[in-house]
This record gives C-alpha cells, structure tokens and sequence, in this order.
C-alpha cells in the first residue's frame, strides 16, 4: 500500500478545527511516537527482562515485522477511510460484524489503557512530589478531560513537540549514562535462550503479551486514526505511521537493556519489581544511573509517555463513539455529552487492582492487534498484493492471544500443552477462513 502526493487526506477534505486539523510532517510524528508510546515500552521491557535476553529479539523482530507495519496499514487504511477509527477500518476490510465486535472491544481497550495511563503516572510521580497517588490521579484525570475536549491543535499540537523532546532526552541520557556507569551487563554471562523468570513463568505465550507496546500492539491501531486526520500527504504515512514504531521499539529496547544491565542478575531485579513494583525500578534505575537531577528529568519523560497517551486514549474513545453514532464533535456540547459518562466509567475502573487491569489491558492490546492485522491481510489479498506481511504476524499473534487466554487464570487456566494446541487449531482455522475471501 503506497500512499500518493494527488490524493487529498481527511485533513483537507474534512477539516473541522476540532480533530481534522492539518499539522506540518514534524509535528505529526512526534505526537504519533507521544500517542502510542505510554508505559508499554518502558514497564513491558522491564518485565520482560526477567526472562532473560530473548526478550530483546522479540522487541526487535517484533518492533520491524510486526509492530511497525500494523501501524502503517491501521494508519493508512484510516486516511483512505476518511480518517475512521479502528472499528470502521477493520468492517470495512473484513466485514459489518467485525465492525460491531471492535465497536464494543476497541472502547473497552481504550478505557482501559486510559485506566492504566493514570495510575503508572500518578505512582511515579507520588515517589519524587511530596503529594499523593490520589492527588496526582485526581490531577492527571482533570487534564484527561481537558484534553479530550478542546481541538487537537490547542494543547497536544502545542505542547507535544516540547515532550517529545524530553523523551529523547531521557532515552539518550540514560543509554550514557548506562555505557559510563561500573554496572555490569548481567545478560552477557546468561545463556540467550534460556527462561530465567521467577515461579516457573511459561516463556510462551507470556513475553509476547508482556512486552507489547514495544513490539506491536493493538492500541496503536486506535491512536493512529487521531493523525490520520492531521497528515498533509500520503506519503508522509511511511514516516508517521512505521518510523514512530521503530522509535518506541528503541525505547523498549533502551528499557530491557537497562533492566537486564542494572541489577546483579535476574532474581534482584525480580526483588526489586515485588518491593517497588516497575515504577520503583524506572526510579531507581534513573536516580542510580544520572544523579538526582538527571534522574528527575528521565524520570518526568517516563511520566509523560502514559500522559500523553492516556489523553489520546480518551480522546480517541470519544471519536469512536461519535462515529457510531453519527454525532458530528465540532460543537462543545455533543463532545460533553460523550465524555462525561466515559469518565466516569474509566474513574469507575481505576478503582479496581491495577495489576488485574493490566492483565486484562494486556490480552485485549494484543487480540486487537491480531485483528487489525488479519483486515490488513484481507485488504492486500483482495488485490492481489503481497498479502504475508502482514498474514504471517496475524497468525503468529492468534497462536498467542488463544494461547494465553486458553491458558491464564484470568482466561480458562488450562495447562499449556493444552492451550497450544488450542491456539494452533483456532490459528489454522482463521487461516482457511482467511483464503475463501472473495479477491
């Protein structure tokens, strides 16, 4: 799928100074890397580092053959789509039923990373402030709302630029500061392949789900159509939509080398995730390796990853209900009528133990991928194009989302012998399914 300079994008042909608004190309990657890049590539990689180096092939094949190009045909399908979220893309590649499912899943999951885009933050931020988890969880749910409300120019458009900056930062400096630190690269003396993680953790299908937004992930399928609508030329897609991913893959990447390199072997780390949980390690991590300063700032660049996706989040909740709907958001009070209750649900929810909603946010990030990535699948097939790009990741990832489900004391907990075989057969079903589409 190759994108045209003639073609006139959403953001010309249906421009509304709310959420159609034309951005210059610099601009627009910077919030897309903002918009995806929550706590996934940095608390996923820290977690998929307890099982030792393999995590880091998967976030590197998974970041450049899978991640990268769901995020270029979730993109580029919308633009041709007039700037459609996820749910009307995927009905449109795969049909109205599929369009109804990811109507209902594709809001869950975007509540839910809101959810989860609070409270890593507002942790974070109780370590370094003298205020509390709640305080920040109140604040952080204020700007939420703000954010989702007002055009996407007036404060993302504004203020991104700015983060995106600091996120490099925090990225760059904690690779020195890692190369100049006397702490060993623990990683070197294990053996590659093999799973180090405590209590006997399966290594599949737990560090695909684990390590998500660092390598694919179903959530940037419902952020990618925010800039859709903002892009001036096709041809930009390549370097918006693919060229993001391959930057948070290097977050994720950074991450789990830090987590593999800052503590004397696996099981330390693994001690320091049970006393402080991810968000004690990335404050540790930082403090350790630039300094109290240094590691304010890299800390703060952590903070604003899930900021500024859990506002898009909500913000991108709101467009998929006003496109089912058919409720036109240039008016105020139509974008108030949508938003009130969808924050009271996602307060509702913050309620509940954070570490069974990132379970669940976990599987439903990547089961959402799996399906964008079988309408991309039908989308090249039907015409003829070189359609295992994207059918090869598709069918991997259904092994894994069915496995995992299958096998997970928040699915069916069976065992896993079981559950695999269960994830090949529903795999190679979708498959034959799959080739009696109509080109």
């Amino acid at each position: 799928m190759r994108g045209e300079d003639e073609r006139p994008t959403p953001a010309s042909t249906m421009a509304d100074g709310v959420d159609y608004v034309r951005m210059p190309n610099w601009k627009v990657v910077l919030i897309q890397l903002l918009n995806i890049a929550g706590l996934g590539p940095v608390f996923g990689p820290i977690l998929g580092a307890l099982y030792g180096p393999v995590a880091m092939l998967w976030i590197v094949i998974g970041t450049i053959f899978a991640g990268a190009v769901h995020d270029y045909f979730s993109g580029m399908l919308s633009v041709r789509a007039g700037g459609a979220s996820v749910p009307t893309v995927v009905g449109n590649q795969i049909g109205s039923w599929a369009k109804h499912f990811m109507n209902f899943f594709a809001l869950i999951l975007l509540v839910l990373v809101g959810v989860v885009f609070v409270m890593g933050p507002a942790g974070l931020l109780a370590k370094i402030t003298p205020f509390t988890a709640i305080t920040w969880v109140i604040v952080i749910f204020a700007y939420y709302f703000l954010a989702t409300l007002v055009p996407i120019d007036k404060i993302i458009g504004k203020i991104y630029p700015f983060f995106g900056a600091l996120l490099i930062f925090m990225s760059v400096g904690l690779t020195v500061g890692l190369i100049f630190s006397d702490k060993g690269f623990y990683s070197v003396g294990l053996d590659f392949f093999t799973n180090y993680a405590p209590n006997n953790l399966p290594l599949w299908p737990l560090i695909f789900v684990t390590i998500s937004c660092g390598a694919l992930s179903g959530f940037h399928a419902t952020q990618s159509p925010l800039m859709a609508r903002c892009i001036q030329n096709e041809k930009s897609g390549r370097m918006v939509f693919y060229g993001a991913m391959i930057m948070e893959g290097i977050i994720a990447l950074i991450w789990c080398t830090l987590g593999l390199s800052f503590y004397a072997d696996p099981a330390s780390l693994g001690a320091a995730l049970k006393a402080g949980t991810a968000s004690g390690v990335v404050h540790e991590v930082s403090v350790g390796l630039l300094g109290a300063a240094g590691g304010l700032v890299a800390i703060l660049g952590v903070v604003i990853l899930p900021i500024t996706s859990g506002d898009t989040a909500f913000r991108a909740a709101r467009l998929l209900i006003s496109d089912f709907f058919k409720m036109q958001q240039k008016d105020i009070a139509k974008r108030l009528i949508i938003a009130v209750p969808l924050f009271i649900v996602g307060i509702i929810i913050s309620t509940c133990d954070f570490d069974v909603i990132w379970r669940y946010f976990g599987w439903a990030n990547q089961t959402t991928a799996t399906i964008m990535l079988w309408a991309a699948s039908a989308y090249l097939y039907r015409r003829g194009k070189l359609h295992w790009i994207t059918t090869i990741p598709a069918f991997f990832m259904t092994n894994v989302v069915v496995t995992y489900l299958a096998n997970a004391k928040i699915g069916f907990n069976l065992n896993i012998a079981v559950s695999t075989l269960i994830g090949v057969a529903v795999s190679a079903i979708l498959l034959v399914l799959f080739f009696r589409l109509k080109k």
